[in-house]
């Protein structure tokens, strides 16, 4: 490590602490720069957040959590009818709700209903870009990974247009905080051409930054239940 970082020292106990890497190493950012030592206190820092994060959402009251749900679905049908109108034609991945997430299961059967193509994404390789197969409101599903409730999979397999990614935590430049696997910003890279990306969760679960890494793909847009967040 770089004697220029010895003096900085934060709550966490990192050599070289995200908390101060921005002021301390502008470089710190530039993907040619990357130091590894500096990369390993980032994915230490953020391992912490999650816990934390999961932990708040975890404590949320149902009401609450249920009442900030019906928020989101009301935005979304605000960002989606702006700007794709009636979505005839398009394909609209969303995600199946775990671990507290905000359940918008209501929005993808309504879409459903008027016509639009839902899908979902699933692990089918393992550390690779994520499938997406079709979803219907009447379709028996399966256990994916993480005992995730998936399309079967003679389910068809889509391209999305527009993908919902579920944050943990998020910044307002539009970087998601996601559960550490890397496939939301594997599938993002790999995906062409690249669809609409919102991300969607919980006002409280806002960060200053995350601290981006080379590897991070940045959002097109984030709501929670107090609105659009990237504006």
């Amino acid at each position: 490590m770089s004697d220029k970082f010895d003096s900085f020292r934060c709550k966490t106990g990192f050599s070289s602490p995200p908390c101060y890497a921005a002021e301390v190493a502008p470089e710190y950012f530039d993907p040619l720069a990357v130091d590894p030592a500096q990369t390993r206190d980032v994915a230490r820092w953020r391992k912490a957040e999650r816990k934390r994060l999961r932990g708040e959402r975890d404590r949320m009251p149902v009401a609450d959590r249920q009442s900030a749900g019906a928020a989101l679905i009301d935005h979304l049908r605000q960002v989606l009818r702006h700007r794709f109108g009636g979505m005839q034609g398009m394909v609209f991945s969303a995600y199946w709700p775990i671990k507290g997430e905000p359940d918008l299961r209501p929005l993808m059967s309504e879409l459903h209903k008027a016509g639009v193509t839902i899908a979902l994404p699933l692990v089918e390789t393992r550390a690779a870009p994520l499938t997406f197969r079709r979803w219907t409101p009447d379709m028996t599903m399966v256990r994916g990974d993480w005992s995730i409730p998936v399309p079967p999979p003679d389910a068809p397999e889509l391209t999305p247009d527009i993908v919902l990614a579920p944050l943990v935590g998020w910044s307002a430049d539009a970087y998601r905080l996601g559960y550490g696997g890397g496939y939301f910003d594997r599938t993002l890279a790999a995906l062409k051409p690249r669809p609409f990306v919102i991300g969607v969760g919980f006002d409280a679960a806002r960060l200053r930054t995350i601290y981006p890494q080379p590897h991070d793909m940045p959002l097109d847009l984030i709501l929670t239940e107090a609105g659009n967040k990237t504006e």
